[in-house]
Formats: C-alpha cells, sequence, structure tokens
C-alpha cells in the first residue's frame, strides 16, 4: 500500500491586530493578543515522490484573552487539504504542530488524530484549536506543522 511521507512547514508568528476574529467567537477585551502567521501551499509526497496529498492556507492564529476573569491561550490552525489522487485511511493519522521560541520547542506536540478528508480529489476545510500555556504564547516565534506519515489508497 502506498504511503504519504512525513512533511514540515514552518509559520513564522507575528503579532496582529484583534480583527477578522468573529467566525472564533473570541471574547474582545483591551488585553486581548494576537499572533498570526501563513504558510500558503505545499505538498505531502508518497514515498515514490509523487504527490499524494496537497495542504493549502495554513493559517495559524494565536489568541490571548480574558474570559470571565480567567486569561487564556489557545492557537487555531486553519487548513484546507486536498487527496491529490489519494484516499485517506478509515481512522487517519492527523498532524502534530510544534510551538518554537527560536530554537527551543515550547511544551508538548499539539496533536490531532484526523483530518477532515473523507473523499479523493477533493479540496477540504480543517479547523483545530489547542489551549497552550500563556507562558507559551507569549514566547512563541513560530509553529512547525507536521503532517504525519500514513498509508493511503491510490484512486
Amino acid at each position: 500500500m502506498p504511503s504519504l511521507q512525513e512533511t514540515r512547514a514552518v509559520v513564522t508568528l507575528a503579532p496582529a491586530k484583534p480583527t477578522g476574529l468573529a467566525d472564533l467567537g473570541v471574547p474582545l477585551v483591551d488585553t486581548t493578543m494576537v499572533k498570526k502567521g501563513r504558510a500558503h501551499e505545499f505538498p505531502q509526497l508518497l514515498t515514490d515522490g509523487a504527490i499524494g496529498r496537497r495542504f493549502q492556507d495554513l493559517r495559524v492564529i494565536g489568541i490571548k484573552t480574558d474570559e470571565a476573569g480567567v486569561v487564556s491561550a489557545k492557537f487555531f490552525i486553519q487548513f484546507e487539504v486536498f487527496g491529490d489522487n489519494t484516499a485517506a485511511p478509515t481512522n487517519g493519522v492527523g498532524f502534530e504542530a510544534a510551538l518554537f521560541a527560536g530554537a527551543e520547542q515550547l511544551g508538548a506536540l499539539l496533536s490531532s488524530s484526523s483530518l477532515f478528508l473523507p473523499y479523493a480529489s477533493f479540496w477540504y476545510p480543517n479547523r483545530f484549536v489547542f489551549e497552550v500555556p500563556v507562558a507559551d504564547f507569549d514566547r512563541a516565534e513560530r509553529l512547525e506543522f507536521i503532517a504525519k506519515p500514513e498509508e493511503v489508497r491510490i484512486v
């Protein structure tokens, strides 16, 4: 059975204005802080070198805000994924992401066990949210997105 190779994309995070967050339901207060970053498009190759999956418009939005007197930090990871003539297994492996400050990895890996990719040859939007320690939000400079290897079926 063909397998996808591990693929990594780096997203640089920069301070941003707290605009365009309405669809995330963010409680906007005077102390709300936002970090954003984006990677436009990258393929995930099969072990034979052919493209097996495509990712596009990978957006990372970090938000530190106060809700009901509790300060929290969350990172939203959003992207579209396309099964490039490959069908994902029923129980896919998903992705991992790591936050970095310089060369230092902050905290544990952020992990999702599956992607929303029900059929091959079609773009599907995906959105995930991860809560992180406030100190990690404050120090985060980049996020490394890791599309994990997995077996797929050729369509």
